[in-house]
């Protein structure tokens, strides 16, 4: 008896002075993908750490370190060793706070930049009214799986975290096909975008473009062209040169920001709004609409009007419609 107390004592000693040594906390110098896995190969709900974060180290091996990601139904995750500052200090686990159904808006606009940042100049269009049309790739393929676009999207592609090119619609809506032969419209209605006519884009454009518009793999750059950048009164590069420069402002803007932060969230149009005024500048957010497909955001309306090389002057000239949606699931990569 004297001699099994013996070993349990043993056996119980490491146990009682793991239990006694303090949690060690790293603070996060970047924001990396945090992984189910030591492959990479899964990321459920798209989770990012957040820089100047303080997360529990829980493991190393081989430059990857094992942490925790509380809140998350996976919280424990891998991220590369780098991704954390190099002093490990030994600290009091912190106390736990209800998780937040959103990122705060103060939270987005402190991390990120304010989106009034200047590009280069738009181009001289005709169009005084125009609707930009950006797409969230993730929830656009949720529903077109098909589509050669959709087909082999990775969680670490610019498309999974950021908003994509639609179109750059004149408006009304039924300003459409301006100077467009019947055969070429035919070709276009028909959905035989293969077969419309290439389109003159300089090389630096057509490269821009490919990355930027995930549907010019499947031709879509031709239709919008055909349907929409034929009444907008310049070239097909200056078209598309307008399109992206404005695409960029909201990818470098706040805006962005907060629907990376959100992925696997639900938000509302009115939150959308607020983050779009401090963005953009007061009451911008009000020429914003919003598209919902099953439950999932799949693209934001920007309503604009023309004489601005900005989206902050050309949306206080923008129309005010009702918005499609009010709220909706802002969808990560995957099925």
């Amino acid at each position: 008896m004297k001699k099994l107390l013996t070993s349990t004592l043993i056996l119980t000693l490491p146990l009682v002075l793991m239990a006694k040594k303090p949690h060690v906390y790293k603070e996060a110098t970047k924001e990396c993908p945090a992984f189910n896995n030591m492959k990479h190969s899964s990321n459920t709900n798209n989770i990012e750490l957040k820089v100047g974060h303080k997360y529990r180290i829980l493991q190393k091996n081989k430059g990857q370190i094992l942490t925790l990601i509380e809140g998350e139904r996976v919280a424990q995750r891998w991220v590369d060793e780098s991704c954390f500052n190099d002093s490990s200090t030994a600290v009091k686990e912190p106390k736990k706070v209800a998780n937040q159904t959103t990122a705060t808006l103060s939270e987005t606009v402190k991390s990120s930049s304010i989106g009034k940042k200047k590009t280069e100049s738009l181009s001289k269009s005709t169009s005084k009214q125009n609707l930009l049309a950006l797409s969230w790739q993730n929830a656009f393929c949720q529903t077109h799986q098909y589509k050669k676009e959709c087909k082999s999207m990775d969680i670490k592609d610019f498309v999974a975290t950021h908003f994509v090119l639609h179109g750059l619609w004149p408006q009304p809506r039924n300003n459409q096909y301006c100077n467009v032969g019947k055969r070429e419209i035919g070709k276009d209605k028909n959905k035989q975008w293969n077969k419309l006519n290439k389109l003159d884009l300089n090389e630096t454009v057509r490269t821009k473009l490919s990355k930027f518009m995930p549907g010019y793999s499947s031709n879509l750059h031709k239709h919008e062209w055909v349907k929409h950048g034929t009444c907008y009164g310049t070239t097909a590069n200056d078209y598309y040169n307008d399109a992206m420069i404005l695409l960029t402002q909201v990818n470098e803007s706040a805006l962005q920001k907060y629907f990376k932060l959100n992925i696997g969230k639900t938000v509302r149009l009115k939150e959308v709004r607020q983050v779009v005024d401090k963005a953009f500048g007061k009451g911008a957010g009000e020429h914003v609409t919003m598209n919902c497909n099953r439950g999932l955001i799949t693209e934001l309306w920007f309503h604009v009007g023309n004489g601005a090389d900005d989206l902050e002057g050309l949306l206080k000239k923008g129309e005010r419609p009702k918005s499609r949606c009010h709220k909706g699931r802002v969808d990560p990569v995957g099925y």
